[in-house]
């Protein structure tokens, strides 16, 4: 993490910067004014001028989760913040410290190489490591909150840098003490706690597939590539057909809800859920209620997964926002759930 030190401690200004290759929808965005952000240091002074002007602003990471208008007013700060490294390690558990502007499927593919698993199962989710623990990002039964050790973050409120244990982080199923308290934290830095013993985490059907009839249990290597090779089956690649991945929540009902749309929907895909509820499959709500890849103008929802809202070339905000209402107001009226929206909207 000493790539800090060398960097310049005031951020890099660009006036009316083009966006549209920093969000993975590929919408034509433009940023009245973007910060680049490559070291923690040149936060203070910048929030401060935005703090005296009272301008709008956000902080962009790798725009893999985000809904962006034309114009993004104000200042936009890109997190550019790099390097990783190993700071504890004992008998039980390794710690590596992460900056916030970092990619995180490189980080997930470096812990494999240093032969640290566990976070083999959020490989390829697009993004950085600094907007992981905001959302809480989750795949195939892992959820980043299983990992974390501390954030280090400069909180605009009391104007200074302070350090939040995972405890007080709040995480939840994509929720986080961060995302609850939009515009007050910057995350610079992420620690992981990465444990000694490990398991394979297998419970979800299509890893469990994969790896059925097998004499031995995979490797991280083995369920690394084959997270891979199933999100790349499954989800199309921003760089083809822009999108921002899952677009819905799994929305999570009480029992009595979930034994009550099984008794009018026996086919009906679910998985338990930690707090004792149960966790619907929004991909399968949306692809029963016929949506699965139907067009609507530049917009429409990917021919192979139903999750997937995906921009066609031309599509913008708004288009995508009309198209997931009709999608939450069909599935609302035939199953009586409420789809969230999982990326931001800015």
């Amino acid at each position: 993490m000493n790539s800090a030190q060398n960097a310049p401690t005031s951020p890099k200004l660009t006036p009316n910067m083009a966006l549209k290759y920093r969000n993975t929808f590929g919408f034509e965005v433009c940023a009245e004014s973007a910060y680049e952000i490559t070291a923690a240091e040149q936060i203070p002074k910048v929030m401060q001028q935005i703090a005296e002007q009272k301008l709008p602003w956000r902080v962009l990471g790798g725009g893999s989760n985000v809904i962006l208008p034309k114009v993004l007013p104000g200042v936009t700060l890109l997190m550019n913040i790099p390097g990783q490294e190993i700071t504890r390690s004992d008998e039980s558990n390794t710690v590596i410290t992460v900056g916030a502007g970092v990619n995180w499927h490189d980080f997930v593919s470096w812990t494999i190489e240093q032969q640290l698993p566990g976070l083999e199962n959020l490989a390829l989710i697009p993004g950085t490591v600094g907007a992981a623990p905001i959302q809480n990002i989750g795949a195939y039964g892992a959820e980043v909150a299983d990992f974390i050790d501390s954030i280090e973050a400069f909180d605009t409120a009391a104007h200074a840098f302070v350090t939040l244990p995972k405890a007080a982080c709040q995480f939840a199923y994509r929720d986080s003490y961060f995302k609850q308290n939009p515009h007050r934290f910057i995350v610079t830095k992420v620690a992981f706690k990465i444990p000694k013993a490990w398991e394979p985490r297998l419970q979800y059907a299509d890893l469990a597939r994969q790896f059925a009839g097998a004499d031995t249990k995979p490797t991280a290597q083995q369920i690394f590539t084959a997270v891979c090779n199933i999100r790349s089956q499954k989800l199309p690649d921003p760089k083809v057909i822009g999108n921002a991945g899952s677009f819905f929540q799994n929305p999570i009902v009480p029992d009595k809800q979930y034994l009550d749309l099984l008794q009018v929907h026996p086919q009906l895909v679910s998985y338990p859920d930690q707090t004792g509820m149960r966790k619907l499959a929004a991909g399968w709500l949306i692809d029963q209620c016929g949506f699965k890849g139907q067009t609507v103008g530049s917009v429409g929802v990917y021919k192979n997964q139903a999750l997937v809202l995906v921009n066609h070339g031309d599509g913008t905000a708004e288009d995508i926002l009309n198209l997931a209402k009709s999608i939450q107001d069909k599935v609302r009226e035939i199953y009586g759930v409420q789809l969230e929206i999982e990326p931001n909207i800015f």
